[in-house]
C-alpha cells in the first residue's frame, strides 16, 4: 500500500520574510516574490502524488487566500509561539483531517521544487526522517509517519537537531528539495535548477524595471 501524506508549510507574513533577500534585490517586489516562492512550493507539493493535501500556517491576509486558492487548507497561526509551536499545531490540524497519513513539513522558501523529488523523499521515510539543506545545516523536509510524533526542532542548525532527536538523515540527491531560498546566491543556484512559474515571473518583471 502506498503511503499518503500531508504537507504542512508556515508561511511567515511577507513583509518580515527572508529580509537577507530584500537587501539583494532592491528592484523586486520583495513581498511578491516571497509569496511567489511559496505558491510555487505548494503547488509543486500538491502535484507530487504522494502528498493527498497541504496545511498551510500563516496569518498572513494575502498569501493566506492566495495559497488557499491552490486548493491548500489554511489556519492561522493559533499558538503565535514561534515556528515549532506553529508546526505542531498545523501537524494537529492535518491529523485531524487525515489521521490515516503521514505528516511532512516543508519550507515555503523551494521555489524550484519538483514533485518527483519530494515524492523520492517520501518514498524513503520509515518512521521520522529529514533532509538537509543544500548547506547541511538546515532542514527542508521533515516527515514522520501515522501514529508517530512530528517533534520539530528547526533554529540554527535543525539538521543537526533533527538528527540527535532521532530522525533518520536522507540521502538522496534531490537538488530541487534541498535547495531553500535565503539569499541571493541561494536564488541564482534556484535559477539554475528552473524555477516554478510564479516566481519566474517575479524576477522577469523585476528584470524589466
Amino acid at each position: 500500500m502506498v503511503q499518503r501524506w500531508s504537507v504542512v508549510v508556515p508561511v511567515k507574513r511577507l513583509g518580515r520574510a527572508k529580509t537577507r533577500l530584500r537587501a539583494s534585490l532592491p528592484d523586486a517586489d520583495h513581498d511578491a516574490l516571497v509569496l511567489a516562492m511559496a505558491l510555487d512550493t505548494v503547488a509543486a507539493a500538491l502535484a507530487c502524488p504522494l502528498v493527498g493535501g497541504a496545511v498551510v500556517v500563516t496569518d498572513d491576509p494575502v498569501a493566506g487566500p492566495a495559497l488557499t486558492a491552490l486548493g491548500a487548507i489554511r489556519v492561522p497561526d493559533a499558538p503565535d509561539a514561534g515556528l515549532n509551536p506553529a508546526l505542531e499545531h498545523g501537524a494537529a490540524e492535518a491529523i485531524r483531517r487525515a489521521p490515516g497519513w503521514g505528516v511532512a513539513v516543508l519550507g515555503s522558501d523551494l521555489p524550484a521544487l519538483r514533485p518527483a523529488e519530494l515524492a523520492a523523499a517520501l518514498e524513503a521515510v520509515a518512521i521520522r526522517a529529514f533532509v538537509a539543506d543544500a548547506a547541511g545545516t538546515g532542514t527542508t523536509l521533515l516527515a514522520a509517519a501515522p501514529g508517530v510524533a512530528l517533534r520539530p526542532a528547526y533554529g540554527p542548525a535543525s539538521a543537526a537537531a533533527h538528527a540527535a532527536s532521532g530522525a533518520t538523515a536522507l540521502d538522496g540527491a534531490w537538488p530541487s528539495l534541498r535547495r531553500d531560498v535565503d539569499t541571493a546566491q541561494d536564488l541564482r543556484a534556484a535559477i539554475r535548477l528552473t524555477l516554478g512559474p510564479r516566481s519566474a515571473a517575479q524576477l522577469r518583471t523585476a528584470a524589466r524595471r
